[in-house]
């Protein structure tokens, strides 16, 4: 059977060391890109983690119902580390992305690259590209294997305004296909364009619900301190709402 279509649960996980993570039960759907916003040390990378199978805390991670066992092409995971220590070219990190074991397929890591305009990048030597140069091989690596289910730790962080629009847009492309998109992000004007967002603060969602929804003044006020005005973000005291 296909991995798409297929519903990921996570199950009553509980991290009982920092990070911590509160008892927690999701069920993520197919075709739908999911936001996960929160502060800093709120649990995002921690649930993400969870969500990956790299967790050592206590729980299940099933794929409709049956237990989940990561492979290219039923999952890929993005951390948020852009770090690439391998001496190789671009192309090569990204085929890497299609399993150890994969023969090399050109056609899908040159489609990888021109997903993520990367295609330029395909024979520089990783080491030398810069911060958002790596972000967006990496991310090619990442959709490599058109996996049914993406977790990606910010991937839009050290992108320019315009890559990030295209990361949006492609994590849309992919979610097409009928693919889970799960990722962390801080921006909150980006994060409209999500399905569904999951708020986290002190590793416990608060709050899971259409954008819209999700981020309403009084929530955004509670948990990150700022409010959206004529003039856009600004501070407000955590204590006002």
């Amino acid at each position: 059977m296909s991995d798409h279509g297929a519903k990921l649960m996570l199950e009553a996980i509980d991290l009982a060391r920092p990070p911590m993570l509160a008892p927690t039960s999701i069920t993520l759907h197919p075709g739908q890109l999911t936001g996960v916003i929160g502060p800093n040390g709120a649990g995002k990378t921690t649930l993400l983690k969870a969500l990956a199978g790299l967790s050592r805390g206590p729980g299940t991670v099933r794929l409709d119902g049956q237990p989940f066992l990561p492979h290219p092409q039923r999952l890929a995971w993005l951390p948020a580390s852009r770090d690439a220590v391998w001496p190789i070219p671009a192309a090569a990190l990204v085929q890497l992305g299609l399993g150890p074991a994969a023969a090399p397929d050109p056609a899908a890591v040159s489609a990888a690259l021109s997903a993520c305009d990367a295609t330029a990048l395909a024979h520089r030597p990783v080491a030398q590209l810069s911060t958002g140069e790596r972000a967006r091989v990496l991310l090619a690596r990442a959709i490599v294997a058109r996996p049914a289910w993406l977790l990606l730790d910010e991937p839009i962080a050290n992108l320019d305004p315009g890559h990030r629009l295209d990361v949006m847009e492609l994590l849309a492309s992919e979610t097409a296909r009928d693919a889970g998109v799960v990722l962390a992000l801080h921006d909150l004007d980006l994060a409209r364009r999500c399905d569904r967002l999951l708020l986290i603060a002190n590793g416990a969602v608060i709050a899971d619900g259409p954008p819209h929804m999700v981020l309403n003044t009084d929530q955004l006020g509670r948990v990150f301190g700022v409010q959206h005005g004529p003039d856009g973000w600004a501070r407000c005291s955590r204590f006002d709402h």
